[in-house]
C-alpha cells in the first residue's frame, strides 16, 4: 500500500483508502478520473492511501481475488475505502468481508454488464455479481446522472445512498481554437479520436464511415490503449487495411498528457463513434478545446455534448456518420457555429478542483 504525495500528517482525520485494479497511470477515462480526483484531494489536505488490488480485472483469477480481499481486510479498522467499480463488481464476497469493519464507497464509471463484446452469460454474471457487491456498500458515487439512474433502476442502489460526481475538465489556455477555412491534400482536415481500442468505442464503424470520403482531404489520429481488447485492435487494423486508409490514419496508442494536448490543439475536429458512454470524458475534453464534435446519440453523450457543439448520429449508423463528417469538413459556417458552441458548453463543465470538492464532501460523511 502506498500513500499519495504531499499528504497531510498521519493524524489527519480526513483520510481514506482508494482501492483500484491494475495500473493507476493507465490513460483511460476511468483511470484518469481516479488519478485527477486523488491529486486534487491531496492538494486539499486529504490523506489518500493508494491500494492496488492486482491486475486482470474485470476477469481476475481466484488468487488475485483472494489477495485483494486480504489487502482490503488489512486496512485500518473504521477507515473508509473507496473502490473502483472495475474491481468491486467482480468480488462481492470480498466486499462483504471488508464491509464488516469499513465503510465501503463504490466509484462506478461504467457498469460491467454494459460493456460491449460480452456474451449473454457474461452479462448475466456481471449483472448479478455487481448488484450483490453494491448491496454491501455504504454509498455509491456515479460519474454521471445517467450512470446513477442506471444503478438505481437496474442494480437496486437506492437514490438516498448515491451521489453523482461528474468528471472535471481542463481549462485550456488562450488563444482558443481557431477554425481553419481551407483544406488541401497538403494540409488536410485533422480529425482526432480518443478512446481505448475496444468494441464499444466503435472505431471500425468510424473507419467505414470515413472510407466513403476519399474525395475530401482528411487525416485521422487515434489515441488509446491498444492492449485492452486484442480482437478489437486486430479488427481495427484489418478495417483500415481493407479500405486502404493506412496513409490517412495514424494510431498513436497510449501517449502522455503533453502529447495529447498537442494533438487536441492541432486538430480541426473530434470524432468518436462510441456505442455507449456513461459520461464521455474525451468528448468533454474536446469541448474544452472548442473543437466541433461528432459522436453517437447514445448513453450520456447527449448530456455531455449539446446540439450547439456537436452532431450526434444514431449509434452504428454509418451513412449518418459519413454525412456528419462531410458536413463539418465542407461547411465553414457550421464549423464556426459548433466551435463557438463548444466554447460555451465547456464553460458550464466543472473543473477538476470543483469535482474533487464534491467528492470530498461525500467521503467526509464516513470519516470518523
Amino acid at each position: 500500500m502506498s500513500v499519495a504525495r504531499n499528504v497531510a500528517p498521519s493524524s489527519c482525520k480526513r483520510a481514506f483508502v482508494f482501492a483500484y485494479p491494475g495500473d493507476l497511470q493507465t490513460l483511460t477515462g476511468g483511470y484518469i478520473y481516479d488519478s485527477r480526483i486523488i491529486s486534487e484531494l491531496t492538494a486539499l489536505g486529504w490523506e489518500v492511501e493508494l491500494l492496488s488490488l492486482g491486475s486482470g480485472f474485470p476477469f481476475p483469477n481466484q488468487e488475485t481475488i483472494n489477495q485483494a480481499e486480504q489487502l482490503l481486510c488489512q486496512v485500518q479498522v473504521g477507515r473508509p475505502i473507496v473502490i473502483d467499480g472495475l474491481a468491486l463488481g467482480v468480488m462481492p464476497e470480498s466486499i462483504a468481508q471488508a464491509a464488516v469493519n469499513h465503510p465501503i464507497i463504490a466509484l462506478i464509471h461504467h457498469p460491467l454488464a454494459y460493456e460491449s463484446g460480452l456474451t449473454a452469460d457474461q452479462q448475466v454474471k456481471f449483472q448479478e455479481s455487481e448488484t450483490l457487491a453494491l448491496s454491501y456498500t455504504k454509498h455509491v458515487i456515479a460519474n454521471s446522472p445517467l450512470t446513477a439512474q442506471t444503478l438505481t433502476e437496474s442494480f437496486g442502489v437506492e437514490s438516498k445512498r448515491m451521489s453523482t460526481v461528474i468528471p472535471g475538465t481542463n481549462r485550456v489556455s488562450h488563444p482558443l481554437y481557431q477554425v481553419r477555412t481551407h483544406f488541401a491534400n497538403q494540409d488536410p482536415f485533422k480529425w482526432l479520436s480518443v478512446g481505448s481500442i475496444i468494441q464499444r468505442k466503435g472505431f471500425s464503424i468510424l473507419i467505414e464511415s470515413l472510407a466513403s470520403l476519399h474525395d475530401l482531404p482528411w487525416s485521422l489520429s487515434i489515441v488509446g490503449d491498444t492492449t485492452r481488447d486484442p480482437n478489437a485492435y486486430a479488427d481495427l487494423l484489418q478495417t483500415i487495411a481493407y479500405f486502404d486508409l493506412q496513409d490517412r490514419i495514424q494510431i498513436h496508442g497510449v501517449i502522455d498528457h503533453t502529447q495529447l494536448d498537442s494533438l487536441y490543439r492541432k486538430a480541426d475536429g473530434f470524432v468518436l463513434a462510441s456505442l455507449f458512454e456513461g459520461y464521455g470524458m474525451a468528448y468533454a475534453e474536446a469541448l474544452s478545446y472548442a473543437l466541433p464534435v461528432i459522436g453517437a446519440r447514445s448513453g450520456a453523450i447527449a448530456q455531455t455534448v449539446p446540439d450547439s457543439a456537436g452532431i450526434l448520429t444514431p449509434p452504428g449508423d454509418v451513412p449518418s456518420l459519413t454525412a456528419a463528417l462531410r458536413l463539418v469538413m465542407n461547411d465553414r459556417g457550421r464549423r464556426e457555429q459548433l466551435s463557438l458552441g463548444a466554447q460555451e458548453a465547456a464553460k458550464k463543465l466543472p473543473t477538476w478542483p470543483e469535482s474533487a470538492k464534491i467528492f470530498a464532501d461525500v467521503i467526509q460523511v464516513f470519516v470518523n
